[in-house]
């Protein structure tokens, strides 16, 4: 018999060889192709939101020369509609800038409810409530008598708030500006409320002009 013969009886004539071959060559490259997309997906970075969606904006909020003790200043942050509360306590302060460290600044929203609390000097009382005298620098809310220790970043000291009001955090430059940078957890009222996430007091809103 001959080769060609042997060939045709194996059913496997060089042509049919030759698309064997190529067929297998084909299907091995899809592969490698297949992988290397696959391998593409998983590793590339996927796109993230913009630095304007993610970071907080740096305004100033007042210079040293403005400050007095326990008079507080009131400004709008990181949205338009955000009211927080600056204050020099007089004494070091977790989170305090400034020479003494005593400069610190919180969200104004009481973490039970989202009512504005006022800033209570050092054996003054609030308004709402002449029977209760604070022992330290606080924040107080009339509406269900939450209490805020600014000395101490916010924590609670008295009533139903279930978690500290969050911390701004301040920078002092050379010159005896004060800017708000960012904020600290937990979350603003409002916002994601009591995560960690600080991220989410940027969502809502507007956030305030740097101008």
């Amino acid at each position: 018999m001959s080769s060609k013969d042997a060939e045709n009886k194996e059913g496997k004539s060089p042509d049919r060889r030759n698309f064997l071959k190529v067929a297998v060559t084909f299907s091995g490259l899809l592969v490698v192709a297949g992988i290397g997309a696959i391998m593409k997906a998983v590793t590339s970075t996927p796109p993230s939101e913009s630095s304007e969606s993610t970071s907080f904006p740096r305004i100033k909020v007042a210079s040293l020369t403005d400050l007095q003790v326990n008079l507080p200043i009131i400004f709008n942050y990181p949205l338009d509609n955000e009211p927080n509360v600056l204050v020099k306590l007089g004494q070091k302060a977790d989170g305090g800038v400034g020479p003494e460290g005593d400069i610190v600044a919180f969200s104004a929203l009481c973490q039970h409810l989202g009512c504005v609390y006022a800033f209570q000097p050092t054996g003054t009382s609030p308004q709402c409530n002449s029977s209760y005298t604070a022992e330290s620098p606080i924040g107080y809310c009339c509406c269900h008598g939450s209490v805020f220790d600014f000395l101490h970043g916010g924590t609670v000291q008295a009533g139903p708030s279930p978690r500290p009001v969050s911390q701004v955090m301040l920078d002092a430059d050379a010159s005896g500006n004060i800017y708000a940078v960012g904020m600290g957890p937990p979350t603003i009222f409002g916002h994601n409320t009591g995560s960690n996430d600080t991220s989410s007091d940027l969502q809502g809103g507007n956030p305030v002009s740097t101008t």
